[in-house]
């Protein structure tokens, strides 16, 4: 079986004749066994899973699967920043069982940026509550775009799927 491949598409030529283009992976074909590379893993594919669908890629249908594409790193980016500020938020109320802790006629030694201030003991508690509330809007809000980037690609899936079935990886 003759086959042509890049780094970007396949283009071989399908048991009935016709000419098939995938932009998702870069597949090997030769002799009965096909390679699929897909982002960083490689399995053999099944014969089931090869499929020689001659459904053409539309620019509709490329530009939803741009979108599906940028909606995944953006939620992957947005859950990576949502681990930092838990972990800040977990820090901050860990300050607040040592502030609780501490003797109050002693000044608390609070960092903001990059300079520590004295404080007292009551305005370094309304201070930390105030980091701790800021936290938690700020993971509410990336929880909420996060929410909404998956549905969206939930969406995306639905219709990426019923075009292309086993043709096309959605999954990460």
């Amino acid at each position: 079986m003759p086959y042509w491949w890049n780094e970007e598409e396949e283009i071989r030529r399908t048991t009935t004749g016709k000419w098939s283009r995938a932009l998702i992976a870069v597949r090997w074909s030769c002799d009965n066994t096909t390679i699929d590379v897909s982002g960083e893993t490689m399995r053999m594919l099944a014969q089931d899973d090869e499929n020689d669908d001659t459904a053409e890629v539309t620019w509709e249908d490329q530009q939803r699967i741009n979108t599906f594409s940028k909606l995944n790193t953006r939620r992957q980016n947005l859950e990576e920043k949502m681990e930092g500020l838990k972990q800040e938020k977990e820090t901050l109320d860990d300050l607040a069982m040592e502030i609780e802790l501490a003797d109050e006629d002693q000044p608390i030694m609070y960092k903001v940026g990059e300079a520590f201030l004295h404080l007292s003991h009551a305005r370094a508690m309304k201070r930390l509550e105030k980091d701790q509330h800021r936290l938690t809007d700020e993971l509410s809000k990336l929880n909420e775009r996060v929410e909404d980037s998956e549905k969206t690609m939930k969406e995306l899936k639905v219709l990426l799927y019923a075009k292309f079935g086993r043709a096309i990886n959605l999954d990460e």
